[in-house]
């Protein structure tokens, strides 16, 4: 089959590679219809995160058709022919974590659950296409995908909505309504958001879904403000404006009621000098992540209030604004998104018309030009903000 693969740092390469097959009796082969190119994706293209190895299959938001099922997976869930969303966390369903409904840090699914222990302190849960560090699983920019433990994470469609509509609950939908879930929104809260890209996206719609009274976004590519303002969010360009004098200038001098981080370690900073501060010190790896975005929130926002952290972080960073975060009373918030939680309520919400996921596409490509669509979407071409892929 055809699959897009990582090929060394800052490269992939779409190339053969085997058919998936049934390993265990709780797999899943699915046939892939739909998959995407995701933010978080560019970390493992820029090498920070650790143990990729040339070949390993990338891409951890699909859908598709279901064309073989183990003999343990219970029929009642899932059966040859389904049309499903596979969650990008790996679960088991049997655990505690799993049973707590925390997904993401599954206790059984992960089988080098020791290298992220190493790295974390604790395991986590496998994730597919997401290097070795987390499992080592081939992802799902490819034609087919084996799905591990499939009688729990896939998500049946039964309805006639089609694959844009539903694709994306695959990770990026549910991640941004867990970033606004985590800051427990009252009608009355100013929500800022840092990172207009499809995730700050969508963690804006689903804070005005809460209840949000104004939803501030942040970030510096036009393109991506504009797509927000279209949206009813009040747009900041941080290159034009200092974030946080803005910020109190639109909150009366208190600061946002909540902040959310949809950025992650690869953020950057108006100031020139800060930024090339943690861009050099990640550049020869004294640090992992460049944080900006994490401090300005922290130092933003209002004593009392929450931050909530969806971008992703990998191992260590710099200078984190600790005294800030403990003498104002803030509560920090995060997690890999435990995807199965969201994965109904959200297709009802799309159903009932509450959320449009299609807004943040912006671009679809055949899979075979996979290299052409990471290109575009980690330098911003051609107002590029969602990159869906065609098998």
């Amino acid at each position: 089959m055809r699959a897009n693969t990582w090929a060394g740092r800052n490269k992939v390469k779409v190339r053969d590679v085997p058919d998936p097959k049934i390993l265990n009796d709780r797999d899943a082969i699915v046939r892939i219809t739909s998959t995407a190119i995701c933010g978080s994706d560019l970390h493992l293209l820029d090498g920070y995160v650790p143990t990729m190895q040339n070949g390993d299959v990338m891409g951890h938001e699909f859908m598709g058709e279901v064309v073989e099922v183990g003999r343990g997976v219970d029929p009642g869930r899932l059966r040859v022919g389904d049309r499903v969303v596979v969650p990008f966390p790996i679960a088991c369903g049997a655990c505690g974590a799993c049973a707590a409904e925390l997904y993401s840090c599954c206790e059984n699914s992960n089988p080098n659950a020791g290298i992220a222990e190493k790295m974390f302190g604790h395991p986590v849960a496998g994730i597919f296409g997401y290097s070795h560090l987390t499992g080592g699983f081939a992802g799902g920019q490819a034609q087919y995908a084996r799905v591990p433990f499939a009688d729990v994470g896939p998500l049946k469609i039964e309805s006639d909505l089609t694959d844009e509509q539903v694709l994306f609950l695959s990770d990026i939908l549910p991640t941004g309504y867990m970033g606004a879930e985590m800051c427990d929104i009252q009608p009355t809260d100013v929500v800022a958001v840092w990172g207009a890209g499809p995730v700050g996206q969508f963690a804006m719609d689903s804070a005005r879904v809460l209840g949000a009274a104004k939803v501030i976004a942040i970030d510096k590519e036009p393109y991506r403000l504009q797509m927000a303002e279209r949206a009813g969010h009040t747009p900041v360009n941080f290159e034009e404006v200092d974030v946080r004098s803005r910020l109190l200038e639109l909150t009366g001098g208190r600061g946002p009621d909540k902040c959310i981080d949809a950025v992650g370690m690869e953020a950057t900073h108006g100031a020139a000098h800060l930024h090339a501060y943690d861009r050099v010190k990640q550049a020869v790896r004294s640090e992992t992540e460049r944080p900006h975005a994490l401090r300005q929130a922290i130092l933003s926002c209002r004593s009392g209030g929450i931050v909530s952290v969806i971008g992703v972080y990998g191992g260590f960073l710099d200078k984190f604004p600790a005294g800030a975060w403990m003498n104002r009373a803030l509560t920090l918030r995060t997690g890999q998104c435990h995807v199965q939680r969201y994965m109904n309520p959200l297709l009802q919400r799309i159903e009932r018309g509450e959320i449009d996921p299609t807004r943040v596409i912006t671009h679809t490509l055949p899979l075979d030009q996979a290299e052409r669509g990471f290109e575009i979407f980690k330098n911003k071409q051609d107002n590029c903000e969602k990159v869906v892929l065609k098998p």
